[in-house]
């Protein structure tokens, strides 16, 4: 029987991983008690995982954990199955990404210098011949990470093209990078690089407008469709700009990121960036504060000594508005969020905005439905063209609609013509 009930999750959260395999070498940190956890959210993703482990490795964890972990054959020591090369040799069945994780400064040391005395060092020289793709993601405490000769080390595998996840530097510790770090690492190497060479900037989250020092007027903005647009763009290859507003979840690494405050603050870096560089690609998810108060206090308002506070607003500069002035040929991309509408005066205000601001296209989304819009993980737009053809995306991760809108921006920069309506 090949079933293994483990591998029932295999892209419960995605598949961007389907169809790869990936091995998984473990050395002997102390962090190799996180690959279990490293191993199935792989396997969530689509990735069939197969582990290899150092002698010392199986003291910190047991092999059978990582069988039930991958529902896969552990390799714990080189026999006359030739296993290194049956995962990592010249041949079309070998594993398609090796992953050192965790990595101690021994284990780096030795695939620097061609050592292959154990499973793990074995297959990475293997992978090595084989130009397969390698991910190293070092464990270990401060001062080994900083040894000079760990450090040469480094360079020279980097050299050679082999990826490192860094650690964090916490508590005299190069602690294992973050779960969310490595899986990303390892989707963004596999995946195909469509957009390479295409120079993106993209707007996500709130902004902020001070009434006082302390107090302000903003939104409910978390900036996470626009943190998943620049993760897929960056996943494709893109060089990623964003630019985003106050509070946003951790933008992704790989990016280059201009944090912003204010609405005239995120306007002014818009338009240092798109008259400064020949972007191709604008994408406005950011939900910039549309009014902002007429006067800013200095200091924080006594509240005790206040009856009445009133607060007079004035409108703040529309960015979108003024981008295909200063930049003709970039693709925009504007979002439109909007609260109780039908279906079709969604789409109504979207081809509005679209033709004032003479967008390409208009992402919009009706945020009082459940699992759509700010703070979630989940998104349902409508995608509406300049002859107001609209793509209907149900609701969906929002990692999923960046994938689709991508297809759909890709298409229409390559192909010159515009899908016929349809959802996915």
């Amino acid at each position: 029987m090949n079933f293994h009930p483990s591998k029932d999750i295999i892209g419960t959260k995605g598949d961007e991983l389907r169809g790869k395999k990936v091995a998984l070498c473990i050395t002997s940190s102390v962090s190799a008690s996180e690959c279990p956890k490293i191993a199935r959210e792989l396997m969530r993703h689509g990735a069939e995982v197969y582990t290899i482990m150092s002698k010392k490795a199986q003291e910190i964890i047991h092999p059978n954990l990582m069988e039930w972990a991958t529902g896969n054959l552990v390799v714990t020591k080189l026999t006359g199955k030739v296993e290194h090369v049956a995962l990592a040799g010249i041949h079309k069945n070998k594993v398609d990404l090796i992953l050192v994780c965790p990595s101690t400064a021994n284990a780096i040391s030795k695939i620097a210098c061609c050592i292959s005395d154990d499973p793990v060092t074995t297959v990475v020289s293997t992978a090595l011949g084989s130009k397969i793709p390698i991910i190293i993601v070092p464990a270990m405490h401060e001062s080994l990470y900083h040894n000079p000769i760990l450090i040469a080390n480094i360079k020279k595998l980097e050299a050679l093209g082999v990826e490192f996840v860094n650690p964090r530097i916490e508590e005299g510790k190069a602690k294992i990078a973050s779960l969310d770090d490595i899986v990303e690492t390892v989707v963004r190497r596999l995946s195909t690089k469509s957009m390479e060479g295409i120079k993106m900037l993209v707007t996500a989250g709130p902004t902020l407008e001070y009434i006082d020092p302390i107090r302000f007027i903003t939104n409910k903005s978390s900036g996470k469709m626009g943190i998943a647009i620049a993760n897929e763009a960056l996943r494709r290859g893109a060089n990623v700009t964003l630019i985003h507003g106050h509070g946003v979840v951790p933008p992704p690494q790989g990016a280059k990121i201009i944090s912003v405050e204010t609405t005239e603050e995120m306007y002014n870096e818009v338009i240092s960036e798109i008259t400064s560089k020949d972007y191709d690609i604008l994408i406005a998810t950011s939900a910039a504060t549309d009014f902002g108060p007429e006067r800013k206090y200095d200091y924080k308002l006594p509240s005790r000594e206040i009856n009445e506070l009133m607060i007079k607003l004035k409108p703040l500069p529309k960015i979108i508005d003024k981008v295909k002035e200063l930049s003709p040929k970039i693709f925009l991309v504007a979002f439109k969020a909007d609260y109780k509408l039908s279906d079709e005066k969604l789409i109504d205000r979207a081809y509005d905005l679209l033709k004032i601001s003479n967008a390409d296209l208009v992402v919009a989304n009706d945020v009082s439905r459940k699992g759509s819009g700010f703070g979630v993980d989940t998104n349902e737009v409508f995608i509406v063209d300049k002859t107001r053809n609209v793509i209907h995306i149900p609701l969906s991760s929002k990692q999923l609609i960046a994938s689709k809108l991508l297809d759909i921006i890709m298409n229409n920069i390559k192909e010159k013509h515009w899908p016929s309506n349809k959802s996915y």
